[in-house]
């Protein structure tokens, strides 16, 4: 459904070590993740990233005449950059994710990562792979190396909770989460959890969910990731769902729900770009719209499209159509 999150204990060596710059920088890391839970917006101030080597950029440097336009106005919008075992690995991560965010505070913006690489992604779906238990934390903690200093945005995991129901894996995937989530905090990073979506499960399920899974130890959580309902609808359904998970904080993917949805999530025809991405400050849990999945690229093998996560041509232009 996705683009194709555990863990190991660092609070210690980030807080508690001799020297004055690691002192100071431990520093930055707790008064941030205070920042980043309370009522402040992680975004205030900032604008999401507008990463140059996007799908949709690179595309466009080789792009046709008829393809240009299309793929110019979803590559001139920030996206989500995603993490994937298969593309960083753990020896490279963190200083990827280092240069990006140093790149983006230059340009006084935020880079919004989404971290996907938790064992038996996707449930052997169309985004199937992942890392095994043993790699896992190790990864992760090569990402929170890189997030370390730097103000930054991490959508955890997308479709790990709402998808763990019939999975028949719900008590493994609070853990995984819970671990990830506390090897990440540290970094200053705020985090969103897999929030799923309103055409999925119940917003008490799904409360129960994010619940279990940690969710009062980070800023929030995210929905509609991958998907395409229409906004005002996750609104609604963020509310509920916020409401009964201790009033966290949320980030709505509109990447996709220009028309909203057909109730299909794979290549569905007929969609749209939908509004651009944009803090929001309006009194409610809402932080931030963003485009999170990348639109241009394919859900999966259906409808015509790619393997997941492939640049799909024929799909960017519908969508930017």
């Amino acid at each position: 459904m996705a683009k194709s999150g555990k863990f190991s204990t660092r609070l210690i060596a980030i807080t508690i070590v001799g020297s004055l710059a690691v002192i100071a920088l431990a520093g930055w890391a707790v008064s941030s993740v205070v920042r980043s839970t309370a009522s402040s917006n992680p975004f205030a101030g900032l604008t999401p990233y507008v990463y140059p080597e996007s799908s949709a950029a690179v595309a466009a440097k080789t792009a046709t005449d008829a393809e240009k336009s299309a793929f110019d106005r979803i590559a001139q919008s920030p996206t989500a950059i995603w993490l994937l075992p298969e593309e960083h690995t753990t020896a490279e991560i963190g200083g990827f994710i280092s240069s990006v965010s140093e790149t983006a505070a230059a340009a006084s913006q935020i880079p919004v990562f989404v971290v996907y690489g938790i064992p038996n992604r996707d449930c052997s779906n169309q985004s199937a792979g992942g890392l095994s238990t043993e790699e896992y934390p190790g990864w992760v903690s090569a990402i929170a190396d890189g997030l370390t200093g730097h103000a930054s945005i991490v959508i955890l995991e997308p479709d790990s909770l709402a998808l763990s129901s019939s999975c028949g894996n719900v008590d493994e995937r609070a853990g995984e989460i819970n671990a990830a989530i506390d090897s990440l905090v540290p970094s200053g990073a705020a985090i969103y959890l897999d929030g799923g979506h309103s055409n999925w499960l119940s917003a008490t399920d799904q409360a129960t969910l994010l619940t279990n899974a940690g969710v009062a130890k980070v800023r929030g959580f995210a929905s509609n990731v991958s998907n395409f309902n229409p906004t005002d609808d996750e609104k609604a359904y963020d509310a509920k769902v916020s409401e009964l998970a201790g009033g966290a904080h949320y980030v709505i993917d509109t990447g996709r729900n220009g028309n909203g949805s057909n109730g299909e999530w794979c290549n569905p025809s007929g969609r749209a770009l939908g509004a651009s991405p944009a803090v929001i400050d309006d009194g409610t849990g809402l932080d931030a719209l963003l485009w999170i999945k990348n639109p241009g690229e394919s859900d999966g093998e259906c409808n015509g499209g790619p393997a997941a996560g492939d640049w799909w041509p024929a799909g960017a232009i519908e969508l930017a159509q």
